[in-house]
Order: C-alpha cells, then structure tokens, then sequence
C-alpha cells in the first residue's frame, strides 16, 4: 500500500513538473504575442488595409452644377439652370463587391496569422536555445569541478616531485578551459535573451523551464500534413487566393450591367420655372470589354499555382519530417549507448589508482564529452526541427 501510494505520489509530481515547464513557454509565448512591436505594427497596417478596402465599394461623389446665361441676343429673361445627379454602379455589383472584399480582409487576417506564426516560431526556437543551454552550462560546471580536482591532485603530486611540470600545466590549463566554457556559455545565454527581450517588445524575458519536456516523437506524417492543411496559414492563405480570384470573375461579369444616374434639374427663363428629376443610365460597351476573360484566365492561374506550391511545400515537408526520423534514430542510439556508461567517474577512478596518464585520462576523456555534446545538440536540433514541423500548432 505504501509502495502504491508513493508511486501514485511521484506520477503526479512529474505530471505537475511537466505540465508547469510547458505553461512556462507557453507564458512566453503569450506575452511575446501581446507584447511584440512587429506585431502591433502588422495589426495597424492590416486595419489600414482593411479599410481601405472597405473604401473601394463607397458611391462616387454627388454632382452639382448650374447655368446662369444672361449674356447674348434674346427677347426672353436670362436663362438659368440648376442641377444635382448622383451616379452608381449596377446595385448588384455593390453586393457582388462586397462579398469580394470580405474574403480580401480574410485574406489579410491569414497574413497576420502568418506573420505571428513567424515571430512565435523565432521565440520559441530561442527558448529551445536557453534550454540547450542550460543544459550545456550544468555539464560544463561539473566538468570545470572535475578539472579542478584533477588540477588539485596534479599540483600536489608535483609538490611533492611525483609528476613534472609538463603534466601540471596541462591540468591547469584543461581546468582554465572547462572555466572559460562556462562563461561562454553564461555570455550566449545572455545574448539569447536578449533576443527574446527583443522580440517581447523590450520587456525582460524569464525561462525557468530547466529541460526539454515535449516528447520527441511525432505522429504519422500523413496526419500532420492534413492538419496543417486545415490550420497553417501559408495553406490558407494559398486556398483563399483561390477563392478570392474566383469572386473577381463574378464582379467583373456585373460590371458588364449599365452604370446609372439620378438627380434633379431646375430650368427657369422669364419668370417661369422648371423642375423634375433626372435619369441617366451609362453602358459599358467598351470599358469592361475583356475583363471577365481576364479574370477567368486569373483564375485558371491561381488554381494551378496553388497546386504547384501545394506540391512543393508536401515535397519539403516530407524531406523535413524524414530527416527529423533519421536525426531520431541517431539521437536515441546516442542516447541509449551513453546512458549505459559511467565514463566520466571510471576514468577518473583509473587516473587516481595510476592506471592511466593524465594525457590518457585527458584524451579519453575528451572523447566521451564531445559524444555527450553531440548529442545534446542533436536534441536541440530535434526539438527546433519539431518545433517548425508543427510550426501550425503555435
């Protein structure tokens, strides 16, 4: 019962752990999205745009105009006259038109989505970086202990005339070098975020995520194609140019439809007066001619253009989600063949029974590190290569 009731304790605390590394990110994610100067900038101009499409369907301005003739041979009064007319377009392109303009200002919601899909993607990527690291600085700070152990055990055995002075100028310098990575990477870390600040509008930016918590595996690449289908806005955006093309051929057939006008008229010579409304209908014999040949060709176009990138974009897709599978298989042998040593511990036991050199102890060394750093990168690669193949999800 005990032994059920710790194991039931520990699976809630890892739940808890990761579900707070996740919101941690997720947190930055959302202030950088509030936060973001581009992003502002974007949404201002995508509200300029919007209106000015809105604009496009406005009735042309009123016309008013007036005769006043009191010069010239006549018998009769001077003749005057007054007139105001108001010209519009076929009602129904109004309606057609608007209809257009809608699916325009959806188009223009997707490029701001694609545009926040963007940044966010570039800030989590360097939250990636942060963790990688910090994970990079936890291996190099025991190492920078292990070296200056080793420098320790050196300098006293070439106290006491055991080794050369070779030997202990190595040490220090292999103990000099563990330090100045750990800066380096304390300095990285700095510029990193920096960056994120950056992207958070000049707010300071805090990652307390100490690991990488998404599962590295990713599901089918059929599923995840037909998701991103559904929601990446790249995608969208290619189907609403369709769409959008298609609703051009439609206003340019009612632009076909005569143009008309209406208004009042005023005459008036010798006293007497004139007055009643005004009617005038324009047709479009030759303005439109074309048009709707060219909008239909238009047409035909964005069909075959949104097939060929949709094939190119599935074509870097696979390659992407192929090669994130090869880098897996690499990373999980990697993992599991290092998981199984202690190399670290057995090599430093060896030099301290005298089994081995310090240059022995130095070189066999290096070897199993630069493994273990090739494969910290290679999960830092994985988790920003999975972060853009779900780059839809953000």
């Amino acid at each position: 019962m005990y032994k059920k009731t710790v194991f039931a304790f520990g699976v809630c605390l890892i739940s808890f752990l990761v579900n707070a590394q996740t919101d941690d990110l997720t947190r930055i994610l959302e202030e950088i999205e509030q936060n973001n100067r581009e992003l502002q900038a974007y949404s201002s101009l995508m509200e300029s745009k919007r209106l000015d499409l809105k604009a496009g369907n406005n009735l042309p301005d009123p016309q008013a105009g007036a005769y006043y003739l009191p010069f010239g041979n006549h018998n009769t009064g001077d003749y005057s006259e007054f007139q105001v007319t108001q010209s519009f377009e076929f009602p129904t392109v109004y309606s057609v038109r608007n209809r257009l303009i809608g699916k325009q200002q959806a188009q223009i919601e997707m490029g701001y989505a694609l545009k926040r899909q963007e940044v966010l993607l570039y800030a989590k990527n360097y939250c990636l970086e942060l963790v990688f690291l910090n994970n990079k600085k936890t291996a190099e700070e025991i190492r920078a202990q292990q070296a200056k152990k080793v420098f320790d055990q050196v300098q006293e055995l070439f106290e006491k005339e055991q080794v050369g002075i070779l030997e202990a100028n190595k040490a220090k310098v292999a103990w000099i070098q563990e330090q100045f990575k750990v800066e380096q990477i304390k300095t990285n870390r700095q510029n990193i975020l920096l960056l994120l600040q950056n992207l958070n509008g000049g707010i300071e930016v805090t990652l307390n995520q100490p690991d990488f918590v998404d599962n590295l595996n990713l599901a089918a690449m059929d599923s995840i194609w037909s998701n991103r289908q559904m929601t990446d806005p790249s995608a969208k955006i290619l189907k609403q140019q369709q769409v959008v093309a298609f609703q051009q051929i439609a206003l340019s057939k009612n632009k076909s439809l005569p143009n008309l006008t209406a208004g009042f008229n005023s005459q008036g010579v010798s006293g007497e007066r004139f007055s009643g409304v005004y009617g005038g209908i324009s047709i479009p014999l030759w303005s439109n001619r074309n048009k709707v040949k060219a909008a239909e060709a238009y047409y035909k176009y964005q069909q075959s253009y949104t097939n060929i990138q949709s094939l190119t974009a599935f074509s870097e897709f696979r390659n992407q989600y192929n090669d994130y599978q090869t880098l897996l298989s690499k990373f999980n042998e990697y993992q599991s063949t290092l998981s199984a040593l202690n190399s670290d511990t057995l090599l430093l036991e060896a030099y301290e029974l005298g089994e081995i050199s310090f240059m022995e102890y130095y070189m066999e060394l290096q070897f199993y590190r630069q493994a273990f750093d090739s494969m910290l990168e290679m999960e830092k690669q994985l988790n920003q290569q999975r972060a853009d193949i779900l780059k839809h999800q953000l």
